[in-house]
């Protein structure tokens, strides 16, 4: 779960991680407004949405005066913003932040991440701050900086120091990076976050260390530990059809094909995707539905699937260990038979109670087109959807 920078900046605030002062804002009469309470000549208005590249796509915006800000919101409200982050659709921007201004000397990268090779937070820092990770890694990759962390006793005051002397700090900033360096480890291992990344990072004309901007990401699975942290969850931000999924139990991620993916277990649900690319079609979802699904769990499915309108045929794909193929074969038939669907959907069973799971769906009487192996299914799927599309073509021409 992502959220947005005002909120990660007060998570990092709780944790003693400086950040300048700033207020959000719904509206461009409130935007002026906070900016009169903060005070000072000169203020950002960041649009506040999930994604980076925000500034290179009009959504951060430098203001001299209240006037200037309500002209700036007036223009963000209500807009789609299109970062090389949100692709073509962008993202709503219903909510921007009013920061003051501070004068900048250096700009630093700071990211802490979880190394799946290591099985460790990694700390990945730059001296080389204002530029996305990539873009360093490609032109400087000489200034980047990776440390480990041995979860066994955390971030050590050591390391930090060793971190911070190898991006150049001068002496008196040291301990300032310090505080912010275990801040930051702390809010990462203490709420389960999967991200903390700060960039940038600076030092100010006035010899402070600030977190400019910050983004936080969380694992879904340890939500239920830290209900506060659930609570700051943006549905405007998100794909409705991956929402309404998770809001059911169901791990769902939206794609650009015209397949639709019914399957079980995650693994099996990847090859899915490949396989159909390999018999020449395009997967239109990622789908898992997890073990144990029921025939109205299946029913959810079918009905999540179809509310993209871009899926023009639909695979399912079960190996049935803690499931059962008769409960799936069940939950096939009777989405077929409440949701009138009328394009072609391929089945293919496996695993426990296979056999009966084949009968359910022979006697069903439904157009349903099974198979034995997944590429079997695959191209059938394919196969079926080329043949519709066809005919339908056909009918549109007469």
């Amino acid at each position: 779960m992502d959220i947005h920078e005002y909120q990660a900046k007060e998570i990092l605030s709780n944790f003693g991680v400086a950040v300048p002062t700033g207020a959000l804002a719904y509206s461009p009469e409130q935007a002026a407004y906070r900016a009169r309470e903060l005070g000072g000549d000169k203020w950002i208005v960041k649009a506040q949405i999930h994604a980076g590249g925000r500034g290179k796509a009009g959504g951060v915006k430098l203001c001299s005066s209240e006037g200037e800000i309500y002209e700036a919101c007036n223009a963000l409200f209500g807009r789609k913003l299109v970062t090389h982050q949100t692709g073509a659709e962008g993202k709503g921007i219903y909510r921007v932040y009013v920061e003051s201004a501070v004068p900048i000397d250096r700009e630093i990268y700071l990211g802490f991440v979880l190394d799946r090779t290591s099985q460790r937070v990694m700390i990945v820092a730059s001296s080389e701050g204002g530029m996305e990770i990539e873009d360093i890694s490609a032109e400087k990759p000489d200034s980047i900086v990776r440390s480990t962390v041995e979860p066994a006793v955390g971030l050590q005051e050591f390391q930090a120091r060793e971190i911070a002397f190898q991006l150049g700090l001068e002496p008196g900033l040291i301990q300032q990076m310090v505080r912010t360096l275990q801040g930051c480890y702390a809010a990462f291992s203490e709420l389960d976050a999967t991200m903390v990344e700060i960039n940038p990072l600076v030092i100010t004309g006035d010899k402070r260390v600030l977190a400019l901007d910050a983004k936080m990401s969380f694992d879904d699975n340890a939500l239920f530990r830290h209900p506060q942290i659930s609570e700051l969850r943006d549905k405007s931000q998100e794909d409705p059809r991956e929402s309404r999924a998770a809001d059911r139990g169901l791990s769902y991620v939206g794609l650009d094909g015209n397949i639709g993916c019914i399957v079980n277990g995650a693994g099996l649900a990847m090859a899915t995707m490949d396989t159909i690319k390999l018999a020449g079609g395009e997967p239109a979802n990622f789908l898992d539905i997890g073990g144990g699904a029921s025939p109205e769990r299946v029913t959810k499915a079918f009905r999540l699937v179809l509310s993209d309108d871009n899926v023009q045929a639909i695979l399912v794909n079960i190996f049935a260990g803690i499931n059962r193929c008769d409960w799936v074969a069940e939950g096939v038939v009777q989405a077929l038979r409440e949701l009138q669907i009328d394009i072609p959907v391929v089945v293919r069973l496996a695993g426990t109670n296979v056999e009966e799971g084949q009968k359910i769906l022979a006697k069903s009487g439904l157009p349903i087109i099974r198979a034995t192996s997944l590429m079997e299914a695959a191209e059938r799927a394919v196969r079926a959807w080329q043949n519709d599309l066809t005919q339908n073509t056909k009918m549109r021409a007469v």
